[in-house]
C-alpha cells in the first residue's frame, strides 16, 4: 500500500523535477517506509516523464521499492495496492521466459503488461491504481481496480497529464489557489459525496473504477474493462447444489489471500457480522491470536463495544478498545477534511482515523468488513426498495395528504420509516437511489439553494444503468457498487486508514466473491425482512446466535446530540455567521429554519446540517471561494 504521483509534461518547463518532488512530499503519509522517483524524456524530447512513489512496506520488505522496472528498465511503475494472486500469476510468467529480481507483487504487475498488454489487468485479483511508462512504445498505462478501492486522480492542462493517489498532489503542482466545481457542489448536496468522475475541484477528475487510459503522442484515451456483476440480469443458470458452503468456501479463500503479509496485521471489529466473521475465518488461518481493534463512543447507547467484545472472547483475539466523544471531533475535522481532500461525507470517518491510528502502533495492516453490504444486501434499502413500485400504485393524494404527513410527525425512533416513506414516492430512480443515503431530492435543493439546477454528466449516469429486466434489488446493489462504494465508502476507507500510514484490506470486496453472490437469486440476499441471507446461513456454524440475529445498526456518531448542545454554536457560526463562505449558496430564510427545527428537536437533520458544515470547513481550509 503506497501512493503514487507523476505526469507527462512538454520538457520545456525547468522546474519538473522539483514538482515531482513537491507532489511526492504531500503524500508522504500514504509512504512513509521510503520514497522513489523516476524522469525520463521522450525521443524527440519534446515531453518529460516523471513518475513518483511513496511506499509503506507490506511484502517484500527489502526488495519491493519502487519505482521498479523490467529486465531492460524499458518498462517502470509505480503501484498503489496489493494483487493477492501474484504468487499464482509469478509462476506462469516465469514459465513463459520471465526472470525476476524481487518477491515483490509489485513485479508481476511489470512482467504481466509485457505478456498481456493492458489486458493484464483482466488478471488481477486485487486492489490496484498503478502508472506504467513504456519506454518502447512512449506509452503511458495508467489502470485501477475494479470496484475503485484504491484512487487515481487526473488532471490535464496545457497538454500536460497529471495524476496522483490524492488530489492535495496535483494542487502542489498548481499555480495559484483552485477553484470550486459549482455543478459538483450541488450534487454533493444530494448525494452527500461527488459522484465519479467528477471531484469539487474544477478540473480534476477520477479514473473511474474499473478502468484504464493510455497517453500516447499527446492524446490520453479511457476505456473500462469491467462491470459489477449486478448490472445485469440474472440468467436462469444452475444454483450449486449447496450455495451456503460455496459462498463460505469462497469468503475463506478470500480472508485467506489477504493475510499474506511481511508485516504485523489484524482487524478492525465492530461486533456487527461483516468484521465478526472476518475475524472468525482469520482465526482459522492464523497460528497466533488475531489482533483486534475497536472503538466506541462515551455516549453508551451508540457504542458497540460490548458487541465486539463477545466475538474477542469467542475467538480469543487480542483485543484493543478505544473511546471517543465530540472533542475529538471537532480536534480532527479539518486534518481529515484535508487527508480527504473533501468534505468529510460521514461523520464515522472520524473514529475510523483513530481507530486506525491506534491500531498503527501495533500492526501496519488490518482486514475489515467493508463492502458486504453492497454485494449481499446488508442496509434496509435493500428491504424498502423491493416495494417501490406498489407503493406508487398507491394514489398521490393518499400518498402526500395522508400517509406523508402522519408519517413526517413520528418521533426520530422511526427515522427508517420516515426515510423509507420519502424515498419510495419518488419515481424517478436519479432521484430515489441517491436519497436513501443522501441529503436532498431535488425538490429540497431548489428550496434551500441558489445553486443549479444542473443535471448529472453521461459517464455519471452509468450508476444507473443497468439491464432493462433487472429486480428492483440488482438496480439499488449496482448503483451502490458503482456510486455509493467507490465515492464514499471506499474512498473514506483508503483515506482514513493512509492518513494513519495503514493499509486495509477487505475481503467482502473480491471480485470473485461478488460475481457468485450475484448468480444467486435474489432470495438469497434479501429474503423478507432479513438482509445478507447468504452470510448469516454461512455463519451459523461460527458466530454466536445473538450476533448472527442483530439487527444492522451502522456505525452511528452521535451528531444529532452534539449539535443541540456542545456544538451548537460552533455549528451556526459555521453556517451563519460573518465568517460563513457557503452561507451564499442557501437561501437564508430557509436555512434558518433547518437550523432552528433541529435543535430545537423538531426534526432531524443531523445528515443534512453534518453535510453543509464539512462543505464549510473544506471551503475554508482550501481558501474556496463562490
Amino acid at each position: 500500500m503506497c501512493g503514487i504521483a507523476g505526469f507527462i509534461s512538454q520538457s520545456q518547463n525547468p522546474d519538473l523535477s522539483a514538482t515531482l518532488a513537491r507532489m511526492a512530499a504531500t503524500i508522504a503519509h500514504r509512504g512513509p517506509d521510503s520514497e522513489g522517483v523516476f524522469e525520463t524524456v521522450t525521443v524527440d524530447r519534446k515531453h518529460h516523464v516523471g513518475l513518483a512513489h511513496r511506499r509503506l512496506s507490506i511484502i517484500d520488505l527489502s526488495t519491493g521499492h519502487q519505482p521498479l522496472g523490467n529486465e531492460d528498465g524499458s518498462i517502470q511503475i509505480v503501484f498503489n495496492g496489493e494483487i493477492y494472486n501474484f504468487q499464482e500469476l509469478r509462476k506462469d510468467l516465469e514459465n513463459s521466459g520471465h526472470i525476476f529480481t524481487t518477491n515483490s507483487d509489485t513485479e508481476t504487475i511489470v512482467h504481466a503488461y509485457e505478456q498481456w498488454g493492458c489486458n493484464c489487468v483482466q488478471r488481477f485479483r486485487g486492489m490496484f491504481a498503478f502508472a506504467i511508462w513504456d519506454s518502447n512504445q512512449e506509452k503511458l498505462f495508467l489502470a485501477r481496480d475494479r470496484f475503485g478501492k484504491k484512487p487515481l486522480f487526473l488532471y490535464e492542462s496545457q497538454g500536460a497529464l497529471y495524476f496522483a493517489s490524492e488530489i492535495k498532489a496535483i494542487l502542489a503542482c498548481q499555480d495559484g489557489t483552485p477553484t470550486i466545481n459549482i455543478q459538483s457542489v450541488y450534487h454533493y448536496l444530494s448525494y452527500r459525496y461527488v459522484p465519479g468522475p467528477e471531484t469539487l475541484f474544477s478540473g480534476i477528475r477520477k479514473l473511474p473504477p474499473a478502468s484504464v487510459a493510455v497517453w500516447e503522442k499527446g492524446e490520453l484515451k479511457e476505456h473500462s474493462y469491467y462491470s459489477p456483476p449486478d448490472r445485469f440480469a440474472l440468467t436462469c443458470g444452475s444454483l450449486s447444489d449447496d450455495p451456503v458452503t460455496a459462498f463460505l468456501a469462497k469468503l475463506e479463500e478470500s480472508v485467506a489471500m489477504r493475510m499474506v503479509s511481511d508485516v504485523p496485521f489484524g482487524a478492525f471489529l465492530s461486533g456487527g457480522i461483516d468484521s465478526s466473521a472476518i475475524v472468525a475465518l482469520m482465526s482459522r488461518h492464523s497460528n497466533l491470536p488475531v489482533k483486534t481493534f475497536s472503538v466506541g463512543f462515551a455516549e453508551l447507547q451508540y457504542s458497540e463495544l460490548n458487541h465486539a467484545t463477545v466475538i474477542a472472547r469467542e475467538f480469543n483475539t487480542e483485543h484493543h478498545e478505544l473511546i471517543v466523544s465530540q472533542d475529538h471531533l471537532m480536534d480532527e475535522l479539518e486534518d481529515l477534511i484535508w487527508f480527504r481532500d473533501a468534505p468529510v461525507a460521514e461523520p464515522s470517518d472520524i473514529p475510523i482515523f483513530l481507530l486506525a491510528k491506534e491500531a498503527r502502533k501495533q500492526v501496519k495492516m488490518v482486514l475489515t468488513g467493508e463492502g458486504s453490504d453492497e454485494m449481499l444486501g446488508g442496509y434496509p434499502k435493500h428491504v424498502y426498495e423491493r416495494y417501490t413500485r406498489f407503493y406508487q400504485m398507491v394514489p398521490g393524494v393518499v400518498r402526500h395528504h395522508l400517509i406523508e404527513p402522519l408519517v413526517s410527525a413520528l418521533p426520530y425512533k422511526f427515522r427508517r420509516v420516515k426515510t423509507a416513506i420519502t424515498n419510495l414516492g419518488l419515481a424517478n430512480e436519479e432521484e430515489r437511489l441517491p436519497r436513501w443515503f443522501g441529503a436532498l431530492s431535488s425538490t429540497e435543493r431548489s428550496r434551500l439553494t441558489k445553486l443549479g439546477p444542473f443535471t448529472l454528466q453521461e459517464q455519471q449516469k452509468i450508476q444507473f444503468k443497468t439491464d432493462k429486466g433487472n429486480s428492483p434489488l440488482r438496480k439499488i446493489l449496482y448503483f451502490d457498487q458503482t456510486s455509493w462504494l467507490p465515492d464514499n465508502l471506499l474512498e473514506r476507507g483508503d483515506r482514513m486508514t493512509m492518513a494513519a500510514s495503514l493499509e486495509a484490506r477487505m475481503p467482502f470486496m473480491d471480485h470473485e466473491l461478488a460475481e457468485f453472490a450475484s448468480s444467486l437469486p435474489d432470495s438469497w440476499l434479501v429474503q423478507g425482512q432479513q438482509t445478507k441471507r447468504i452470510l448469516r446461513e454461512a455463519m451459523k456454524q461460527l458466530l454466536p446466535e445473538n450476533i448472527l440475529k442483530r439487527p444492522k445498526v451502522g456505525f452511528r456518531v452521535p451528531v444529532n446530540e452534539w449539535f443541540q448542545g456542545p456544538m451548537k454554536d460552533y455549528l451556526f457560526d459555521h453556517l451563519t455567521g460573518p465568517g460563513s463562505i457557503t452561507r451564499t449558496y442557501y437561501h437564508q430564510k430557509e436555512l434558518n429554519k433547518v437550523l432552528e427545527e433541529h435543535v430545537r428537536g423538531r426534526q432531524n437533520h443531523e445528515k443534512l446540517l453534518w453535510t453543509l458544515l464539512t462543505l464549510e470547513i473544506f471551503h475554508r481550509r482550501y481558501k474556496l471561494t463562490p
